[in-house]
């Protein structure tokens, strides 16, 4: 996502899954591999908003630095997971293969809850009301999967698409005032 090469995925998936349970997204970022910005941001949004999802950055490469931050964000340390430990394990049959850099996808901050990723079983974690999901989005929609049941649902959005092929401007004038009749409707064009 960072280079634009990659197509995101997730936000869309999430967007769809979320409105289900009628939680709306309010707002969606790109931030950077930056331990400061992911805090900055993680404390901005954990505290505006009832549910912060993330996706990517707790892989095993050196720019994986989600966990940590967001182990700084909580204040809390950052401790590699005794049940996640014990996932890997039985994941990775020959011990050769569970090295040092997988290692690092055991590592939570301290007092997270995990989340399940049946496919290749380095879990996601839960701490507070921040949910911090891996990044390729086969394994992000099972981590959602997961974790969907800790959510507390609402009323799903109701929408409808009308295709008009008149110009806005033609448009715009009626469409305000329908808004202020019904002001419990949201039209967008």
């Amino acid at each position: 996502i960072l280079s634009g090469r990659t197509q995101d995925l997730n936000l869309a998936f999430l967007g769809k899954r979320l409105n289900k349970l009628g939680i709306r997204i309010a707002e969606a970022r790109v931030i950077s591999d930056d331990s400061d910005v992911i805090i900055n941001t993680l404390n901005e949004c954990r505290s505006k908003y009832d549910y912060v999802f993330t996706t990517g950055g707790i892989g095993p490469t050196h720019d994986d630095i989600t966990s940590a931050a967001v182990a700084n964000a909580f204040g809390v340390p950052l401790i590699r997971d005794p049940e996640a430990l014990t996932l890997l394990r039985q994941h990775y049959a020959n011990p050769k293969d569970l090295n040092e850099q997988r290692m690092k996808m055991c590592e939570v901050p301290k007092g997270a809850k995990l989340i399940d990723n049946p496919i290749s079983k380095a879990p996601g974690y839960q701490i507070e009301n921040v949910f911090v999901l891996a990044g390729v989005p086969r394994i992000m929609q099972a981590m959602y999967e997961a974790l969907k049941d800790r959510l507390v649902p609402g009323e799903p959005m109701k929408s409808r698409t009308i295709i008009a092929f008149i110009g806005e401007g033609k448009l715009a004038e009626g469409l305000g005032n329908i808004q202020i009749i019904h002001s419990q409707t949201e039209i967008g064009s």
